[in-house]
């Protein structure tokens, strides 16, 4: 039960080399993310922001600032990816930062508005790819691990469901 509340969707899974069908459905998901958050969060109390998704877990408002801070960090990490030659990226503590005076704040307002126009901006970026530069990628210094383009995006279209998830299971 542990498990299905930390990954209601399932955790993500890994495909090396995804499907131009696979890429735009993801892109599809950052398309209509902002909308598809706002029109979940944006009437709710600060009582209900301030709900958990799980035992331990974090309260909505904070998850609705983790997503910006987390969109944030991927959007700079592809495109210095598609700049330069398989940079290494810097790693954050998401916890430190969802533990910040902004991240559990329950003025979601500035966040969802940073999401919104942050996903128009990449958006526009991802669709300025040519085939190739899918296969670029940055390195992440803690896992050891390349993450290119292609498998990146279908990893944050998931995120982008996974946080969803976890806020429709605090409102219910």
């Amino acid at each position: 039960m542990e498990e299905k509340l930390k990954y209601p969707i399932g955790k993500f899974q890994w495909i090396e080399n995804p499907s131009q069908s696979q890429l735009e459905n993801a892109i599809a998901i950052l398309t209509s993310f902002s909308e598809d958050l706002e029109k979940i969060v944006s009437d709710l109390s600060e009582e209900i922001l301030n709900k958990h998704y799980r035992p331990g877990g974090w309260t909505i408002a904070q998850v609705v600032h983790h997503l910006a801070d987390s969109h944030m960090h991927c959007y700079l990490r592809m495109k210095h990816a598609t700049l330069e030659d398989k940079p290494a990226i810097k790693d954050y503590n998401e916890g430190n930062w969802a533990n910040t005076e902004d991240g559990t704040s329950t003025n979601i307002a500035s966040s969802l508005d940073l999401i919104k126009a942050l996903h128009k901006r990449w958006v526009v970026f991802l669709n300025s790819l040519e085939k190739q530069q899918w296969k670029r990628s940055y390195f992440h210094p803690e896992r050891e691990k390349f993450y290119p383009l292609d498998t990146t995006v279908l990893l944050y279209a998931w995120h982008c469901e996974h946080h969803l998830a976890h806020i429709q299971q605090a409102l219910n």
